[in-house]
């Protein structure tokens, strides 16, 4: 990737957005590298990407890692690009990409209750606020049945759909009070797989009908506490839709969590870098069952020709189909209005 020069008079208005505006909007993409460089330059100029995520390859220190997010949305402001969502897995314990000086967690199975959750989320709120973090990829609002040897034992809060229920939105409700945007995951949960989608893809076969009184109930908590983001998982539930995982899945995404569970806020799927998906899928396929499903943002967690392939995607779908160019703008104003809110757009 490569790219130079200052941008010049684009405008903010969604309005007057042009196709390439918005399909760059839909992603939030990984990068390799520690300071501003040109493959940013590029992801934001010519592919006009949504958003970045930061990994522990692109995190040195504060000062390093305030300087870099500080880089990134002074380059957009120049483009004349609406800011970036800059967001970051700080979930605590065996998953926090900051590591000391910043705060060390135990993680979500240590909490002991609500003020736990509170200290977490206000000290983690603060800590992202100062380096120029917006987003968190947290909380983990999987249940994990007991006697399950389930793959995010380590992640969650515990068993009870309730206890999950409360920590888990007492931590969205403190992150967003304090201007970072929380994301729930993985929908419409995954406590029960024992095979990990960074590696293979699973088949859980539960039907809606179960999972309502265990699997949904934080999600749907979450919703009434107006999350900003839920992330789609990368499991497939036969029971729901026999084809595809719920990333890509219409069934799960637009009929199950958009139209029955009411979540008008911006869905998003997990990385599609991941071995569930990898291995079974292109790029191209990817992307237009996203667009088909009422999905907002690709996440594509490394650099490579995919997110290049995703903006393209993206371009020709909005020109062969007045549909999806429709459920496009859909998607631009739920991500427009998530900016406004929390950066100031």
């Amino acid at each position: 990737m490569g790219g130079d020069g200052v941008c010049k008079g684009i405008k903010m208005d969604i309005t007057a957005f042009s196709d390439e505006q918005s399909a760059g909007q839909r992603l939030m993409v990984g990068f390799d590298g520690t300071e501003f460089n040109p493959d940013l330059k590029f992801l934001i100029k010519t592919l006009h990407v949504g958003g970045i995520v930061l990994f522990a390859r692109n995190l040195v220190n504060p000062e390093q890692i305030k300087r870099l997010c500080s880089s990134v949305q002074e380059y957009a402001r120049s483009c004349d690009r609406p800011p970036l969502f800059i967001s970051i897995d700080q979930e605590g314990g065996s998953v926090a990409r900051l590591k000391e000086p910043f705060t060390q967690f135990p993680g979500n199975p240590k909490m002991k209750g609500p003020e736990d959750a509170i200290h977490f989320a206000r000290v983690t709120a603060a800590e992202l606020t100062e380096i120029g973090v917006n987003m968190n990829l947290a909380p983990v609002l999987d249940v994990v049945p007991q006697g399950i040897d389930s793959v995010q034992a380590t992640r969650v809060f515990g068993h009870d759909p309730l206890w999950v229920s409360e920590l888990g939105t007492v931590v969205i409700d403190h992150l967003q009070a304090n201007h970072i945007m929380a994301v729930a995951k993985h929908f419409p949960g995954i406590g029960r797989i024992i095979l990990d989608p960074h590696d293979e893809i699973s088949d859980l076969n539960i039907d809606v009908d179960a999972m309502q009184s265990t699997d949904l109930v934080p999600f749907k908590a979450s919703i009434d506490n107006n999350v900003a983001g839920i992330m789609l998982s990368h499991i497939r539930y036969p029971k729901i839709d026999a084809r595809w995982p719920a990333s890509l899945s219409p069934s799960i995404a637009h009929d199950l969590l958009r139209k029955q569970m009411g979540y008008g806020g911006v869905i998003m799927t997990d990385d599609l870098d991941m071995g569930a998906i990898k291995k079974h899928y292109d790029i191209k396929s990817v992307l237009r069952q996203i667009l088909s499903a009422d999905i907002d943002i690709a996440l594509i967690c490394h650099k490579g020709p995919d997110i290049e392939n995703a903006f393209q995607e993206i371009l020709k779908s909005f020109s062969d189909s007045n549909r999806i160019k429709e459920k496009g703008l859909h998607s631009l104003k739920r991500i427009m209005k998530l900016k406004t809110k929390y950066l100031n757009f």
